[in-house]
């Protein structure tokens, strides 16, 4: 099992902190290389609607390549980059127990660069908050709750992500956040493929070594839900990168999802049975009494098989002045919690999904995530806007 967790260095006028963008990578016998489906793929099972085959001829992509195994082409010119270009077709059983299983463990360091944290207004170090282990059923307690997966270059991936309310279906969302990182290279790179979301991943929080005997029924007891469009924010497809903490105050995305096996007419939200509203004018820190972030961590000493949280009052860290400060709180959760969302008192007085995770130390001391604003509004609102009339 294995997570990337690419390192950054945080230079500030009190110490340097070495920051990582909590994302996971791939598995063993994917390493350094291309990820690979399962033997017995059936190509037949690989959806492709008639608005995806169509944004696949214009880049020039062979369908019948594709569903034999192109979508394994890494080639800068094959892979999509602008945020009009999204292409995401359901290929059924995909993501089988193994593969989901090993989507996460730590990869190796990659080089240090230094980022400013010492402009604007950047609060000391937190101290570090013990992650604690949600009771199961995890559906019972953290119900929005759950994991993405998806494939990049260097193989099979997984972070965390949140069911969130949709205002064009109020009780029938199909959206889900987590972060840009999880869906985009950013700078370097291109959309990631094969991207789905699984709520309430092993939900009755199983053993490791049970995991390895389980049914796709019991680590996906609510289905894998494929992401039929994703946006993240145009900062982060033009600024992100793995080190140096580029793009991370705008370190988000929302996802469309469908069901892999085919509508049985109930959305995610009815599915799981919640959804968290999101809160874009998000609280100054000073009125924020606690957050609480949740993800499923896979650098040791977790294992990515278990949903974890950490409560803490946030304080702020600012990359660069001119950018957003961003939350950050005490949290020892690693590499896979990347995405997960970290919840407030809405400016309501109820539980409001106000950012995730997007960057922390390699010594797991603490975790930031971007403040909501009016950029994050803008990626949700236009998601939900693409799909009001279906």
């Amino acid at each position: 099992m294995r997570s990337i967790r690419p390192l950054l260095m945080a230079a500030s006028a009190v110490a340097a902190l070495t920051l990582t963008v909590t994302a996971c990578g791939p598995s063993e016998e994917n390493a350094g290389g291309t990820p690979s489906a399962p033997a017995s793929l059936d190509p037949g099972k690989i959806k492709i609607p008639e608005d995806l085959k169509n944004r696949l001829k214009e880049h020039g992509i062979d369908l019948d390549k594709w569903r034999n195994g192109d979508w394994k082409n890494w080639d800068r010119d094959k892979w999509l980059r602008e945020a009009k270009d999204f292409v995401n077709p359901i290929i059924e059983d995909l993501w089988d127990p193994d593969r989901m299983r090993e989507a996460e463990r730590p990869d190796k360091p990659v080089e240090e660069e230094d980022i400013s944290g010492d402009k604007g207004v950047t609060d000391p170090t937190p101290d570090p908050v013990k992650a604690k282990a949600v009771a199961a059923k995890y559906h019972a307690n953290a119900p929005e709750s759950g994991k993405v997966f998806f494939d990049s270059p260097e193989g099979s991936m997984v972070c965390s992500a949140t069911v969130v309310k949709d205002p064009a279906h109020p009780g029938k969302s199909n959206l889900v956040w987590t972060a840009g990182h999880c869906v985009h290279k950013g700078k370097q790179g291109g959309w990631y493929r094969n991207i789905a979301f699984v709520p309430s991943y092993n939900d009755s929080a199983m053993a490791t070594s049970d995991l390895e005997k389980a049914t796709r029924e019991q680590i996906a007891p609510y289905g894998v839900w494929w992401a039929d469009w994703v946006k993240t924010s145009d900062q982060w497809i033009a600024e992100g990168a793995s080190t140096g903490g580029a793009g991370a105050p705008y370190d988000f995305a929302v996802i469309k999802v469908t069901p892999e096996k085919g509508s049985s007419g109930k959305s995610l939200e009815e599915t799981v049975g919640s959804a968290l509203p999101v809160e874009f004018n998000a609280p100054a820190v000073p009125k924020i009494a606690s957050l609480t972030a949740t993800g499923f961590p896979a650098a040791p000493p977790f294992d990515g098989q278990k949903m974890f949280q950490c409560t803490d009052k946030p304080g702020r860290l600012s990359l660069k002045a001119e950018q957003p400060t961003m939350y950050r709180i005490g949290c020892t959760m690693t590499g896979g919690s990347s995405g997960g969302g970290w919840v407030a008192q809405g400016h309501d007085g109820k539980p409001a999904l106000v950012s995730n995770t997007s960057i922390g130390p390699s010594t797991a001391g603490w975790l930031a995530g971007p403040r909501l604003g009016p950029e994050a509004k803008a990626v949700y609102d236009e998601v939900s806007k693409k799909y009001a009339g279906q």
